[in-house]
C-alpha cells in the first residue's frame, strides 16, 4: 500500500493546484472583474472541458510512453497554468477581460495536467502493484483528488485575503515543481505491449457506466462551482469549509467502506451511493441556515465517494491490459463532460431561478443517473447471475 501511496501523492499536488484556486475564481470573476455569473460559472468549468478532450490521449500516451512520464508532464503543465494566473494578477485592475482569458487559458492547461496526473498515476500504481488491486488504486486516487481539493480551497481562500490574487500562481507553481522533483525519483513501470482496441470499442463498451457517472458527478460540479456565490446569496459565511466537508466525508467514505464494492458488487454500491448523494444535494437546496447545507454537502460528500469505484471497475474489466489506460481515460472523459457542462447550465438555471435551484436541480439529474445504474444491474444479472459485480 505505501507504494500506491507514494504514486497517487502526484494526484494530490495536481489537485491541491486545482482547489487553490477553487472557492476564489468564481467570486474574483464576478465580483473583482465585474463580469456575470455565467462566465462565473465558465472559468471553473473550462478546466472540465480541456480535461475532456485530452483524457482519452491521456490514457492512449500512458499505454504507449508510460506512466511516469505522462504524470511528470502533467506537473509541469501544472506550472504553466500558475503563470497564467500570475499573469492574470498583473492585469486585472485595468484590463478586466484580459484577465479573464489569460486565467481562461490557465484553467486550459491545468485541465489537461489534470487528465495526464489523473490518468497516468492510476496506470502508475496498477503497474507497480498489480491488476488484482484496481479497485483499491482508484480508490485512493480518488481520496488523493477531493483530499487535494477539500485542502486546496480553504488555503487557497486564505491566500488570497492575506497576500493577494497573484499568491495563487506562486504556489501553483512551486508545488508543480515540487511535484516534478519527487516523481523524478521515484521508479517507473514499463508501457504494456500488445494489440490495442480502437477508441471506438472502448467508448461502446464504457458508455452506460460513462453516462451513470457522469450523471453522478453533476452534483459536484454544482457545489465546486457555485457553493461560494450560493453562500454569499444568502449571507453566509464560510463556503470554502462546504468544499473541505465535501472532500472529507468523500475521503471518509472511500477509506472506510471501499471494501462494500467487493462484497456487495459495484451495482448495489453505486445506487445507494447516488441516492444518498441526491438527497444532500436536496437537503443542500432547501437549506434554511448554513449549518445544514455544510450537512448537505458532507451527504453529498458521502454519496458521491464510491460511484467512480464502483462503475469503474466492472466498465474497464473486460478490456485487454494494453487498452485499460484508454479505457480508463474514456471513462473519466465523462465526469469531465458532466463537470464542463454544469457550471454554463447550472448558471442559467440560477440567473433565472436562484441558486437553491441549482442543488435541487442537480439532485434530480443525479437521481436519473441512479435509473441508469438500476438497467445496467439488471442487464448483467441476465447476463451473468452469479457474477459479483451483479449482485
Amino acid at each position: 500500500m505505501l507504494r500506491v501511496l507514494t504514486i497517487v501523492c502526484f494526484t494530490f499536488i495536481a489537485y491541491l493546484t486545482i482547489g487553490l484556486p477553487l472557492a476564489v475564481l468564481p467570486g474574483y470573476v464576478h465580483h473583482d472583474l465585474g463580469l456575470g455569473s455565467v462566465l462565473a460559472g465558465l472559468v471553473i468549468s473550462v478546466q472540465y472541458v480541456a480535461t475532456l478532450a485530452s483524457r482519452p490521449f491521456a490514457g492512449r500516451l500512458a499505454d504507449s510512453m508510460g506512466a511516469k512520464r505522462v504524470v511528470s508532464l502533467g506537473l509541469a503543465l501544472c506550472v504553466v497554468s500558475g503563470v497564467f494566473y500570475l499573469l492574470a494578477a498583473v492585469v486585472d485592475t485595468h484590463h478586466p477581460v484580459a484577465a479573464f482569458v489569460t486565467l481562461l487559458v490557465g484553467r486550459l492547461f491545468v485541465g489537461c495536467a489534470e487528465s495526464l496526473v489523473g490518468t497516468g498515476a492510476i496506470q502508475w500504481a496498477i503497474g507497480a502493484v498489480g491488476l488484482h488491486r484496481t479497485g483499491k488504486v482508484i480508490s485512493w486516487n480518488g481520496v488523493a483528488t477531493y483530499g487535494g481539493l477539500a485542502a486546496g480551497a480553504p488555503i487557497g481562500v486564505v491566500l488570497v485575503r492575506l497576500i493577494g490574487f497573484e499568491a495563487l500562481g506562486v504556489t501553483v507553481m512551486v508545488l508543480g515543481v515540487i511535484g516534478l522533483l519527487l516523481a523524478w525519483r521515484q521508479t517507473g513501470v514499463a508501457a504494456v505491449h500488445g494489440e490495442r482496441m480502437g477508441i471506438r470499442h472502448v467508448f461502446r463498451h464504457v458508455l452506460n457506466y460513462g453516462l451513470a457517472l457522469g450523471l453522478g458527478s453533476m452534483g459536484f460540479g454544482s457545489i465546486a462551482t457555485f457553493i461560494t456565490l450560493y453562500y454569499a446569496s444568502h449571507d453566509w459565511s464560510g463556503a470554502a469549509f462546504a468544499l473541505t466537508i465535501f472532500g472529507v466525508c468523500f475521503c471518509g467514505v472511500r477509506l472506510l467502506f471501499i471494501d462494500t464494492i467487493a462484497r456487495f458488487g459495484g451495482y448495489r454500491v453505486a445506487l445507494i451511493s447516488l441516492v444518498i448523494e441526491a438527497i444532500g444535494l436536496a437537503l443542500l437546496g432547501f437549506s434554511p441556515s448554513s449549518l445544514l447545507a455544510l450537512v448537505g454537502a458532507g451527504l453529498a460528500g458521502s454519496g458521491f465517494a464510491l460511484v467512480f469505484p464502483a462503475l469503474g471497475v466492472a466498465a474497464v474489466e473486460a478490456i485487454p491490459l494494453p487498452s485499460r489506460g484508454a479505457a480508463l481515460g474514456v471513462y473519466s472523459a465523462f465526469l469531465d463532460l458532466a463537470l464542463g457542462a454544469t457550471g454554463p447550465l447550472a448558471g442559467i438555471v440560477a440567473h433565472h431561478f436562484g441558486f437553491s435551484a441549482v442543488y435541487v436541480g442537480t439532485a434530480l439529474v443525479v437521481l436519473a443517473g441512479a435509473g441508469i445504474v438500476i438497467g445496467l444491474w439488471s442487464r448483467a444479472q441476465r447476463s451473468s447471475p452469479n457474477s459479483m459485480l451483479a449482485k
